[in-house]
């Protein structure tokens, strides 16, 4: 047979199977059913090729017991699986006898030494562990000491019995109050127990002296939840007391400070910081709540450290201090907001004070005032203020460049000062410009360098200016309103080219307009 007639031969036998597969009555379209063929990888290492990945995870349970025994010791293994699926017509795949022996294979080689039985400590989500129930405790008590230096509180592990392995809740008990018996007389009953009760409410109702008091940490918790469990841990992996105290009362992050700036206020930085604003207020003695002044560069603390385990206790003090009484305001109607006038210096006075202190940590976290004797009362400082918003100021146009800003610069032409006492916004002749806020034209002119100019004085006593006008809209005397068009932008008076100067002045100085403006 020659080589042509050979192809023709191989052509027409193809041609006449798949003629036979395409009229035969049980022949189907072959449909894409999605992966069918796995090749199965543990800790990183090709382990076989089976057709699901439940079949992968029988194989590893099975090698799971076949490396642990007759199951008297816990082994401790790495056990990564991981399952790299394909769609084919046809494959073979491995047996699952040979992948069950491939892994078990893998995971003796992962085998990791074990310790003897040990113990969890979960605070919040950071976990420590420990050899002994009597390390646990040790640890948590030395956690409580750090505060409660007259050793009345310590840590007490409670059996979960809702669970099936040995887990402990932990909370702290007052070791004072143990075997406390009922103070009432023995047997008494009917209109006796009444009596006793009533004198007993009655005493606990009666003023106290200072002496009455006792002084010192009167309750301690735990900020957050504290589990302990029983577990296997690698050796290497258990801490001894002293690296676990360390552990769990270091400070997790640097306090953060944060340098205040034109236009913010307490509620933005809170918001902007994520944090309450009670807790802002709380960070800094210098604010007294969410309405005191801050000024731009000052410095808030916005993030305080915190160890992984606080201590929330409350602690009775009696003590002795001058005081501040609050200040006394005198609202003039006639004022803005931003006006005051002192009327009278305060003077402190001294008080003597019981209060009940709350402490997370180190951090004070409120007072409470249980009882105090006014020695010699504060006079308060007596302050008067006005209720009235005062005036916004707006962008004076739409668009525009910021083509130069307040301050130093470089001279830009002959006759021009090196101190930029306004905002320039680049702009084509004829932009509309705008009132920045409302108030009386007090002038409508020419002005030297400005060119055409257009000043306005407001209501809080500042006054804005806008030059190099090619065409004014308003007059000298004349009320505007925020927003309404006074001008058209220009190139007039001592000009590098089409812009509109603008100025803020208070008491007849030019500030930065850029702090001014919403």
């Amino acid at each position: 047979m020659t080589l042509r007639n050979a192809l023709a031969f191989y052509r027409a036998s193809a041609l006449v199977i798949f003629l036979a597969v395409l009229f035969l009555p049980g022949y189907q379209e072959y449909v894409r059913s999605g992966d069918n063929f796995y090749h199965v990888y543990l800790n990183g290492t090709y382990a076989g090729t089976l057709d699901s990945p439940e079949s992968a995870a029988r194989c590893l349970i099975s090698a799971r017991r076949e490396i642990s025994g007759d199951g008297s010791d816990y082994v401790f293994v790495d056990a990564a699986l991981e399952t790299v699926g394909t769609e084919r017509l046809f494959g073979l795949c491995t047996a699952e006898e040979t992948v069950t022996e491939r892994m078990a294979d893998i995971l003796k080689q992962n085998i990791q030494p074990i310790a003897n039985e040990s113990y969890s400590v979960k605070i919040r989500n950071y976990i420590v562990n420990l050899d002994t129930i009597e390390d646990v405790k040790a640890l948590l008590d030395r956690a409580i000491d750090e505060y409660d230096t007259a050793g009345r509180y310590e840590a007490v592990l409670i059996k979960d019995e809702a669970r099936q392995l040995e887990n402990l809740n932990v909370v702290i008990k007052d070791s004072s109050q143990e075997g406390t018996e009922d103070k009432l007389r023995p047997g008494n009953v009917g209109v006796f127990t009444e009596l006793d009760e009533m004198f007993v409410g009655a005493a606990d109702r009666a003023p106290k002296d200072f002496e009455d008091y006792e002084n010192g940490i009167i309750s301690m918790t735990f900020g957050s939840r504290v589990d302990v469990a029983a577990s296997y841990i690698p050796e290497d992996q258990i801490s001894d007391v002293e690296t676990a105290f360390h552990d769990i009362t270091k400070d997790r992050e640097k306090k953060t400070v944060y340098e205040v700036k034109a236009g913010d206020t307490l509620s933005q930085i809170a918001e902007n910081h994520g944090i309450p604003i009670d807790d802002l207020i709380a960070m800094n003695g210098s604010l007294e709540n969410e309405n005191s002044l801050i000024r731009e560069g000052d410095e808030l603390v916005v993030t305080v450290p915190e160890p992984e385990l606080s201590i929330l206790y409350e602690d009775q003090e009696y003590y002795e201090e001058d005081y501040e009484a609050d200040i006394q305001y005198v609202d003039n109607n006639e004022w803005y907001t931003n006006q005051t006038q002192t009327l009278r210096e305060p003077s402190a006075g001294h008080r003597k004070v019981v209060s009940i202190i709350s402490f997370d940590g180190e951090i004070e976290l409120s007072r409470e005032i249980q009882k105090q004797e006014i020695v010699m009362a504060a006079i308060p400082k007596i302050v008067e203020r006005g209720t009235k918003i005062p005036p916004t100021y707006l962008k004076p146009l739409s668009g525009g460049r910021l083509s130069s800003g307040f301050g130093r610069r470089r001279r830009p032409t002959r006759g021009a000062s090196t101190f930029h006492r306004g905002l320039d916004y680049a702009t084509p002749v004829g932009t509309a410009v705008m009132a920045s806020s409302g108030g009386v034209v007090i002038k409508a002119g020419w002005g030297s360098g400005y060119g055409k100019v257009v000043y306005i004085r407001h209501a809080d006593g500042r006054e804005t200016r806008y030059g190099h006008l090619s065409r004014i809209l308003v007059t000298a005397g004349q009320t505007v309103k925020q927003g309404q068009k006074i001008a058209l932008s220009g190139n007039t008076g001592v000009s590098t080219g089409p812009h509109l100067h603008f100025e803020i002045l208070i008491n007849g100085v030019q500030v930065d307009p850029k702090k001014y403006l919403n």
